[in-house]
């Protein structure tokens, strides 16, 4: 991601979205608060489960199987609107949410894509030499047990959900892919390659990331 958004930077590549899928983690962003870690690490281990400190914002989210996770590498220009850019990035997800039978929200005062109480999609961000860092993760049918060994996202008084909990049925990282890839090309006005549905196979088959380019 740091090496992306650094030849984005020099304008070796164009805008660039990362999606795949982690193994078991939490990580805490440079505002995080050791109480919102229920476990300690090396019990977290003993589940396994990693934990890594990143320089997004935020304090600390899970990341996981049957979780999409993106990360736009995107030049926001020489006056970088991250408010506008994070409006954005909820835009992609309500869209994708909606192209797959669930209806989600912003929530006023808070950051991500929610249905009611529960957020169903984090986003912690960094922007550094105008390039986006970071970016979103998509509970799709993630197991929420894991989001009980920490205080999600620092906010105590609000749970979290899955597309597949909300539609009624099984909704798959790679079923929600490619309807969240074409939702970022219609967002950002740009398009992918590998195209959408070409990135499923390259996801289903590959176990790096699949980037692609704009």
């Amino acid at each position: 991601m740091h090496d992306l958004a650094d030849r984005r930077a020099e304008g070796e590549i164009p805008d660039t979205l990362i999606l795949l899928e982690h193994p078991p983690v939490f990580t805490a962003g440079k505002r995080w608060d050791p109480r919102h870690l229920l476990f300690d690490e090396p019990s977290l281990a003993r589940m396994g489960a990693e934990v890594h400190h990143v320089d997004r914002g935020g304090s600390v989210t899970f990341h996981g199987p049957g979780q999409l996770v993106g990360y736009p590498i995107v030049h926001l220009g020489p006056e970088p609107d991250v408010i506008a850019y994070l409006r954005k990035v909820e835009e992609v997800i309500i869209g994708a949410c909606a192209d797959l039978g669930v209806e989600a929200e912003r929530s006023e005062g808070y950051t991500g894509v929610w249905s009611g109480n529960r957020k169903v999609c984090a986003i912690g961000v960094r922007v550094q030499r105008d390039i986006t860092l970071h970016g979103f993760a998509l509970n799709c049918a993630t197991d929420v047990a894991w989001f009980g060994a920490i205080v999600p996202c620092g906010i105590p008084d609000r749970g979290v959900t899955t597309l597949t909990e909300l539609a009624g049925r099984e909704i798959t990282v790679s079923q929600a892919l490619p309807v969240v890839a074409h939702r970022f090309e219609k967002v950002f006005g740009t398009m992918l390659h590998p195209a959408p549905r070409e990135l499923v196979a390259a996801f289903a088959t590959d176990s790096e990331p699949a980037p692609a380019s704009g």
